[in-house]
Parts: C-alpha cells; sequence; structure tokens
C-alpha cells in the first residue's frame, strides 16, 4: 500500500467560493462545541471542529485573513476567515499550530456527527438533545 495516499480527502471551502481546500487524512477527533464564542462564530447552535494534522491541510485557491480572539483557557485563538465571504474556516492556537481544527460547515460534504464529543455542555442551548452514548463535557476537557 502507498502510504502517500491518503485514506480520505475532503474538500472544502468558504461560502463565495474565494478559498478551496483540501484535507488529506482521517481527523484525529471531532468536536462540538456548545460555547457562546462557537455559537457565535457558526451564527447556530453549536460550533464543528473537525482537529487534523497542520499538514494535512492544503491550500488550493485563495489565502485567508486571521483574527485572533483570546480563549476561556487563556490562550490565544488564531482564525482564519475568507476576507471576501467572511466565513470562518479554520482555527489554530497561537504558539501551537502543529493540529487545526478545521470548521465542520466549511466541508463540502457532510461530516458525521455520531462519534463527536461534546464540549461546554453547562452552556447548551435549551432544545438541543445529546445522543445517549455522547462523550460529553460541561466545560473544557
Amino acid at each position: 500500500m502507498n502510504d502517500s495516499i491518503p485514506q480520505t480527502l475532503r474538500l472544502g471551502g468558504c461560502q463565495c467560493g474565494a478559498i478551496r481546500y483540501e484535507l488529506a487524512g482521517d481527523p484525529l477527533k471531532l468536536v462540538i462545541c456548545h460555547c457562546r464564542e462557537c455559537r457565535k462564530q457558526s451564527a447556530s447552535a453549536f460550533g464543528i471542529s473537525v482537529f487534523v494534522a497542520r499538514e494535512r491541510l492544503r491550500l488550493t485557491r485563495g489565502s485567508p485573513k486571521f483574527w485572533i480572539r483570546p480563549t476561556d483557557s487563556g490562550h490565544a485563538l488564531e482564525c482564519a476567515f475568507c476576507p471576501h465571504c467572511g466565513s470562518r474556516l479554520w482555527h489554530q492556537r497561537v504558539g501551537a499550530a502543529e493540529t487545526i481544527s478545521v470548521k465542520g460547515g466549511s466541508l463540502d460534504d457532510a461530516i458525521d456527527l455520531r462519534a463527536a464529543v461534546h464540549i461546554w455542555t453547562s452552556r447548551m442551548l435549551p432544545g438541543i438533545i445529546l445522543p445517549i452514548d455522547a462523550t460529553q463535557f460541561s466545560g473544557q476537557p
């Protein structure tokens, strides 16, 4: 078997199409975050983060802009977004960019969320029902 050919190749990009990327290999982990910051950045009930090794992401079109924000844990998070449409694409912790969290909504194809870990469930919107067997944390694990 040729190890240079990824088992999984996912395509994604921003809403307007100015930025496109390829994501090679399987995710390291899949997290659904219910914190206020993730709800705001996704403009939805939660944020979906697909964690991958940084070298697995390859830009194929465009260049993102970056915005840095503080996190509840005291770190700084660098947020990549499209300068044209504003779509959030991925996050990486400043000073620790070996892994990134690709925003699940930026992927072209739907991702299976059944194995996702749910964090910040203490801030979850009323009415959200998690799968009975979902791994969950009331805050940041």
